[in-house]
């Protein structure tokens, strides 16, 4: 029996192109929608342990299913040992012949090498943003100005915390929080 795992990041991604490639191939498709660094993926766990010998796990992509080469090759030791083989259907790699085996160990490697490119551009990027002055996250919820003016209501005991946070429609823990980033910024 071949039965096809897809996995989607998120809850707006689209698995359609997965769906497409899979179907024709597979007995049965296993849909997953979460990201691949999630502690646990159920539906993932599930598949796997209903496989039997002679089944066929298939997956569109190797990042699909494993977050390094290491965890794909462990898999693949683990699911071989109980008579499973892998197939990876964008590339048509089979684990059961010796060439596939070689290509799937070379891809796992490819694949991990890919994921740290990406991080260390992302690293890079989120570097140079910063250089040049660009505030990451989210957007700042009060002003300079009204982070003072809150600041000198609450040392004068005009107000206490909660009401300046209520006036400026925050929480109270981002009144405290704004003093001591503009404080800091002051500083430095």
């Amino acid at each position: 029996m071949k039965l096809g795992y897809l996995r989607v990041s998120t809850e707006e991604q689209r698995p359609d192109r997965q769906i497409d490639a899979l179907a024709p191939i597979c007995d049965a498709l296993h849909i997953e929608k979460l990201s691949a660094t999630a502690k646990t993926r159920p539906v993932y766990e599930k598949i796997i342990k209903s496989l039997s010998s002679g089944d066929i796990f298939v997956i569109w992509d190797l990042d699909r299913a494993y977050r390094s080469a290491k965890d794909a090759l462990n898999e693949l030791d683990r699911l071989r040992a109980r008579g499973i083989e892998i197939q990876i259907a964008s590339i048509k790699i089979d684990t059961s012949t010796p060439h596939g085996m070689l290509i799937y160990t070379f891809i796992s490697g490819l694949a991990e090498f890919e994921r740290r490119l990406l991080s260390e551009r992302t690293k890079q990027g989120l570097m140079a943003a910063r250089k040049r002055g660009v505030r990451l996250g989210p957007p700042v919820k009060m002003t300079d100005t009204q982070i003072l003016a809150a600041k000198q209501k609450i040392l004068a005991r005009e107000a206490t915390i909660a009401e300046m946070a209520a006036f400026n429609g925050v929480h109270p823990s981002t009144i405290i929080r704004s003093i001591r980033r503009l404080e800091k910024s002051r500083r430095d």
